[in-house]
């Protein structure tokens, strides 16, 4: 893959080839994208579930858990064709989340901050 260039059609995201050592380190940055992303939907089910009193607040998290499985099987496919644009998006949000945090904060992070950031969060 790292030798093919940037591809820009669909075509030539489905034809990438990736070295063995591209599909461990694709693997290991997908599988902790997607455990960070259940551990915040099972802290999340926690917290919503402690609340229920009444049948509507049990369906309201049914809904949310419905909610959230349709969004994981939609971001998180790990189809090589696909997988460059999943990481991709997955890097996106994480930047905007930084953004967002240093927005909130009145804080400007440097490129070294960013990059460590990224670095915990996906990898």
């Amino acid at each position: 893959m790292s030798d093919r260039g940037i591809k820009h059609s669909p075509d030539d995201m489905r034809d990438l080839k990736w070295s063995p050592s591209e599909k461990a380190v694709a693997r290991k940055a997908f599988d902790a994208a997607l455990s960070r992303e259940l551990k915040a939907v099972i802290a999340e089910t926690k917290r919503l579930a402690a609340r229920i009193e009444q049948p509507d607040d049990l369906w309201e998290l049914e809904r949310y858990l419905t909610a959230k499985r349709k969004e994981i099987d939609e971001t998180f496919d790990y189809r090589y064709s696909v997988l460059p644009l999943v990481l991709g998006s997955l890097i996106r949000w994480y930047w905007g989340r930084l953004s967002g945090r240093a927005a909130s904060a009145n804080k400007s992070y440097t490129g070294s901050e960013k990059i460590s950031w990224r670095a915990s969060a996906v990898w």
